[in-house]
């Protein structure tokens, strides 16, 4: 089978050295005959995208050699497909909505003498789990804002056991119930990382997801979703992350380091492609 990988970045910066090694690393998978590399743009959250960052992402791409295959998918012209599946996962009876403000769940964690506690931090703690048809029904109708979250429990019950292969690390069992009920969609942002991700992959056809190991535990969460919606199950390879000289992950904000800058610089794409440890 043909290998498909992509690289998704957000038009929320300029690219960085960290992007440059996730994107030449998906590149480098997909330089077998037969393979495909693919460009998507991440740009649901309309409140941090910029159309210039989104000019400099395609910049940055053809001046490092990076060749991606046309059209682009921009999220935010594909909401319908991610409705859809929010639909089906409520026709399920799986999402349900939450009223909690972020104020709200910090206050409701600081009471808990013991709170859930997951890889990416405390876990929700179930406030609007519980609430009766009428009381949700009340609040929608007067206007309060919510979010709508996946119960997780009775999301594994119906899925049962899973499993999904890194290339790194071998066969992994699913453990989603680790990352608790999660936020699919916002009032501001429609639909959210977790399930636009998961869906753009399999409409993609990518059968190779590579990113930094820091999205490690998300893909627990991930393989959960392909279940719940009949999707295709790629493989999986995080890689490691580059880090700055303390140690921290590159930020788009630290500008000494955007491909733009180094460009400038005088730095050609090979100086970056050694730069990030490639040939």
């Amino acid at each position: 089978m043909s290998t498909v990988t992509r690289f998704a970045p957000s038009p929320t910066g300029r690219l960085h050295i960290g992007h440059a090694y996730s994107a030449l690393f998906a590149y480098g998978r997909a330089a077998k005959p037969g393979g495909r590399f693919i460009l998507r743009i991440e740009d649901i959250d309309a409140g941090r995208c910029r159309p210039e960052f989104e000019d400099g992402i395609y910049e940055d791409l053809s001046w490092l050699g990076v060749a991606w295959e046309e059209p682009v998918r921009r999220q935010s012209e594909h909401m319908d497909d991610y409705r859809a599946a929010l639909d089906k996962l409520e026709d399920g009876g799986l999402l349900y909505p939450c009223f909690c403000t972020r104020k709200e769940i910090q206050a409701e964690i600081t009471r808990s003498p013991s709170a859930p506690h997951g890889p990416e931090g405390y876990l929700y703690p179930g406030t609007c789990r519980d609430l009766g048809k009428s009381e949700r029904a009340d609040k929608i109708a007067s206007g309060v804002p919510y979010a709508l979250r996946l119960d997780i429990a009775k999301a594994c019950a119906e899925t049962g056991p899973l499993t999904w292969l890194d290339h790194a690390k071998g066969l992994q069992t699913a453990a989603p119930e680790t990352l608790g009920d999660i936020v699919l969609a916002r009032k501001d942002t429609p639909a959210g990382y977790h399930l636009c991700v998961t869906l753009d992959d399999h409409l993609q056809g990518v059968t190779l997801v590579t990113r930094g190991e820091d999205l490690f535990h998300a893909t627990h969460m991930h393989r959960l979703l392909q279940e719940l919606l009949g999707l295709n199950v790629p493989e999986w390879c995080h890689h490691k992350m580059l880090l700055d000289e303390e140690g921290r992950r590159f930020a788009k904000r630290n500008n000494a380091i955007t491909l733009q800058y180094l460009r400038e610089s005088g730095k050609t794409p090979a100086d970056i492609t050694a730069m990030t440890g490639f040939s």
